[in-house]
């Protein structure tokens, strides 16, 4: 976010900063978007443990993707140190409910690579032939020069740069997932519940950003918008095949 008197972007994770007044927490409670979008990003995390759980399969799971969440997870929450040194921000309502969301998130997708990878029965159905995304190519390495290019600015480097990187691969952490469901001929309810849940999150955190911009006079982060709108374009095809097999009561299968 620009900070007017910087002239730079204001570091988000920043607990001294004015936004996470005690009021904020009230404005936050109040913006049905950015609840929606908490809820839809935890349910996707609940929905695929279940799977993998009732199934006793981790079939049809990216653990590529489950990887790349984890880094975009630890490289955007390493401002939880602040937290660690000064317990008593948590006395901010908005800070208690972001570091409990952010200690969600990482131990969930920490949980879900731990039973995919070295947990039996679950790790042996892993398909690691379908799982062929080259992450490194294709979304490390590209995330990784965008954001020393063009990062936000707030002093500190290496936050400003773990948080911008993980900006910017977030936006395809999914490909992989979805380049894996295209190999299959039908796809699992709860599998294509759990990208349709990742997608809406996704969605609804775009009208958080349009609701906070309109009303909060919220400035421009031209990097957190285009890496939103980037990655919910890519959830659109699921999303279109998902509606018709649910329309007709038929398993999904996404085009070859």
């Amino acid at each position: 976010m620009k900070d007017g008197n910087r002239g730079n972007f204001r570091f988000v994770g920043d607990y001294s900063s004015p936004l996470f007044r005690a009021d904020s927490f009230t404005r936050m409670i109040f913006n049905i978007f950015r609840i929606l979008g908490d809820l839809c990003h935890l349910l996707s995390f609940i929905v695929l443990i279940v799977k993998i759980k009732q199934t006793k399969s981790c079939y049809g799971i990216s653990f590529k993707t489950q990887g790349l969440y984890f880094i975009v997870f630890f490289c955007r929450y390493l401002d939880l140190y602040k937290v660690l040194l000064n317990p008593s921000r948590l006395s901010s309502g908005l800070v208690l409910y972001n570091s409990i969301m952010k200690v969600l998130y990482l131990s969930m997708t920490l949980y879900i690579c731990n039973l995919m990878m070295r947990v039996s029965p679950y790790r042996t159905t892993y398909d690691r032939n379908g799982d062929s995304y080259k992450v490194v190519n294709w979304a490390i390495i590209p995330a990784a020069v965008l954001a020393l290019i063009f990062r936000r600015h707030t002093g500190n480097f290496i936050l400003d740069y773990a948080w911008t990187f993980s900006i910017y691969l977030e936006a395809v952490c999914i490909m992989p997932q979805i380049i894996m469901l295209q190999r299959y001929k039908e796809i699992e309810n709860l599998t294509s519940n759990y990208v349709v849940l990742l997608g809406l999150y996704r969605f609804f955190y775009i009208l958080n950003w349009i609701n906070r911009y309109t009303t909060e006079g919220r400035a421009f982060n031209w990097i957190v918008w285009i890496s939103g709108i980037v990655q919910t374009i890519l959830y659109c095809d699921f999303f279109y095949y998902y509606a018709i097999s649910k329309w007709f009561g038929k398993k999904m299968s996404l085009p070859t």
